[in-house]
C-alpha cells in the first residue's frame, strides 16, 4: 500500500513538500514515480527516482521540484517550490519495477498506486 500526504492549499510561489510512505513492502527495489492530473486533463508523469537513485523531472517542473527517497522511513518525498497555479493536481505516487516505464508514463507501467493528495496553488 502506497499512501501520499502532504497536499494542500499554498500561495502562488510557495511550497509543499509530499511523501509517499509504503506499507506492506519495502521501496528499496522500486522506481518511484510522482504523477499528477488536473481536472479535465490526461495523468502527466512528474518525476521518478530509480532504485539506484537516478532522477527524472518532466521539463515544466526542472529547478523547482526535487524528488527523493528514505529508504530508513520507506517513504519517498517530493519537494516542490516556486509553485505555480498549473501546478495544481492531484498527485499520486506509484511503484515499478522499471525507470524507463515511469519516464515514459507507460499505462501499465508502475505496479503499485497511492489513492493521491490534493495540491491547489492559488493565484
Amino acid at each position: 500500500q502506497l499512501v501520499e500526504s502532504g497536499g494542500g492549499l499554498v500561495q502562488n510561489g510557495g511550497s509543499l513538500r509530499l511523501s509517499c510512505a509504503a506499507s506492506g513492502f519495502t521501496l528499496d527495489d522500486y522506481t518511484i514515480g510522482w504523477f499528477r492530473q488536473a481536472p479535465g486533463k490526461d495523468r502527466e508523469g512528474v518525476s521518478c527516482i530509480s532504485s539506484d537513485g537516478s532522477t527524472h523531472y518532466t521539463e515544466s517542473v526542472k529547478g523547482r521540484f526535487t524528488i527523493s527517497r528514505d529508504n530508513a522511513k520507506n517513504t519517498v518525498y517530493l519537494e516542490m517550490n516556486s509553485l505555480k497555479p498549473e501546478d495544481t493536481a492531484d498527485y499520486y505516487c506509484a511503484a515499478g519495477w522499471l525507470f524507463r516505464l515511469c519516464v515514459l508514463n507507460t499505462p501499465g507501467g508502475m505496479a503499485y498506486w497511492g489513492k493521491g493528495t490534493l495540491v491547489n496553488v492559488s493565484s
